[in-house]
C-alpha cells in the first residue's frame, strides 16, 4: 500500500477534483504500467489491473487521450477481484513525447508527469552528440529538468572529455559520469530523487531514457539496490544491446522518489517541439539576437552573428547543422500535423452531411 503523497500527488493534481464531475466512487490511483491498452494501477487501496470505460474510449479524440505511465487516473476499484475501471485522465504536468514510429503523424507520450528525465549513454560507441541533442531538445520540452548520465564510464578511455564535450553540447544541463559496476555516480542520481526538505516534500518522479544497451536497467538496479529489472549483454561487434524493458513501468525506490525505465529507443522523432530547440540550443539563440536581420536564417545571409562564430570557431559547425536539421524537421512536422487535422475536419464535415442526406431522404418518404 502507498499512500498518495508518496506516489506523486500533489496540489496541483487535488486541485483539479474540485472542477470536474466523475463517477461517485471513483478515486485517484496512478498508471504503474501500460501494455496494449492494460493498465497496471497503484493507489492507497492497493494494486489493481484496470481498463478504461466505454463512456472514456468514445469520448477522446486521439492516442494520446488514453493514460500514459505515470498518468494520474480516477478509477473506481473492485477490491476482490484486484480490478478497475479508468474514467478520467487527470490533467497532465508534464510529458515527454515523440512521434510515433513509421508513417503516421500521431504523438506517443513514453511518459508523463515527471520532473526530471535522466537521458542516458553509454561511453562507448554509442556516444552520439547529436543524439544527446535530440534527447535534450524534447526534454526540455517535456517541462521537465534534463539530466545526462553518461554510463559504463568504466569501459571509456577519456571519460571527462567526453563529459565536457557533453556539457558543451547541452548548456545548463548536469551531466553525471556513472558505472552501475562500479557504482559511480548512483549516489547522485539518488540525490537528485530525494524529496524537497521540509515537511511535506513532493515525491520526485524520474524518467530513463535512451537507446538500447546503455544500461538502463543495470542504473535502475542500482540505484534501487537491488536486482529488480532483467539486464542483457551488449554486443562487443557494434555495441548493440537487446531489449530488456519491453514496457514502460514504474517503480517506487526505497530510498524516496520514482523511477519509470522505458524501452531503449532506436527511433525518436520530434513532437511539437519548438520550444526545446529553442532551450536546448541558448547559445545559437544568443548569438541569433546579435544577428542584422530579425528572420535570418543563419545561411548566407549579411551581418549573420551565428556564421561569425562558426568562422571564428567559437561554435561547432556541426551544432550548428544539427539545430538546423531539427529545426527543419519541426517545421516538417507541424506542415503534417496541420494537414492531419484538416483531414479528420474533413472527414468529420463529411460525416455529417451525410447523416443530414439520410435524415432528408427519410424526411421524403
Amino acid at each position: 500500500m502507498y499512500s498518495l503523497e508518496k506516489l506523486g500527488w500533489s496540489n496541483f493534481f487535488s486541485s483539479q477534483l474540485e472542477a470536474i464531475e466523475t463517477e461517485a466512487d471513483a478515486a485517484p490511483a496512478r498508471v504503474a504500467e501500460e501494455n496494449r491498452e492494460m493498465y497496471r494501477l497503484l493507489s492507497p487501496a492497493g494494486e489493481f489491473m484496470a481498463e478504461v470505460s466505454g463512456k472514456f474510449r468514445h469520448e477522446i479524440t486521439g492516442r494520446a487521450d488514453f493514460p500514459a505511465v505515470g498518468d494520474w487516473v480516477l478509477a473506481s476499484t473492485r477490491r476482490t477481484e484486484s480490478r478497475a475501471t479508468i474514467h478520467r485522465v487527470l490533467a497532465r504536468k508534464s510529458k515527454f513525447s515523440r512521434k510515433i514510429a513509421g508513417k503516421k503523424t500521431e504523438e506517443q507520450i513514453v511518459a508523463a508527469n515527471i520532473d526530471v528525465v535522466f537521458l542516458v549513454s553509454s561511453l562507448n560507441s554509442e556516444f552520439n552528440l547529436r543524439r544527446l541533442e535530440r534527447y535534450v531538445t524534447l526534454a526540455w520540452e517535456s517541462g521537465a529538468r534534463p539530466v545526462i548520465v553518461l554510463n559504463k564510464s568504466d569501459l571509456g578511455e577519456t571519460p571527462e572529455d567526453l563529459r565536457h564535450q557533453a556539457e558543451a553540447a547541452a548548456a545548463g544541463v548536469r551531466v553525471i559520469l556513472a558505472s552501475a559496476l562500479r557504482g559511480d555516480g548512483v549516489a547522485e542520481l539518488r540525490e537528485i530523487m530525494k524529496p524537497a526538505p521540509g515537511p511535506g516534500g513532493a515525491t520526485v518522479t524520474a524518467a530513463l531514457l535512451g537507446s538500447s544497451g546503455v544500461g538502463k536497467s543495470s542504473l535502475i538496479n542500482a540505484v534501487l539496490g537491488i536486482d529488480l529489472l532483467d539486464t542483457g549483454f551488449v554486443r562487443s561487434s557494434d555495441d548493440k544491446g537487446r531489449h530488456t524493458t519491453t514496457t514502460r513501468h514504474l517503480l517506487i525506490a526505497p530510498g524516496g522518489g520514482i523511477l519509470i525505465d522505458t524501452p531503449g529507443m532506436r527511433e525518436l522523432q520530434l513532437w511539437d517541439a519548438a520550444e526545446g530547440i529553442g532551450q536546448a540550443f541558448t547559445d545559437i539563440e544568443d548569438l541569433a539576437a546579435k544577428c542584422k536581420f530579425r528572420d535570418c536564417q543563419h545561411e548566407r545571409e549579411p551581418g549573420c552573428a551565428v556564421r561569425a562564430a562558426v568562422e571564428a570557431e567559437t561554435l561547432d559547425p556541426d551544432r550548428l547543422e544539427s539545430f538546423h536539421k531539427l529545426g527543419r524537421e519541426e517545421k516538417f512536422l507541424a506542415a503534417k500535423q496541420d494537414a492531419a487535422v484538416r483531414a479528420a475536419q474533413t472527414k468529420s464535415i463529411k460525416g455529417i452531411m451525410k447523416e443530414q442526406k439520410r435524415l432528408y431522404r427519410q424526411r421524403g418518404r
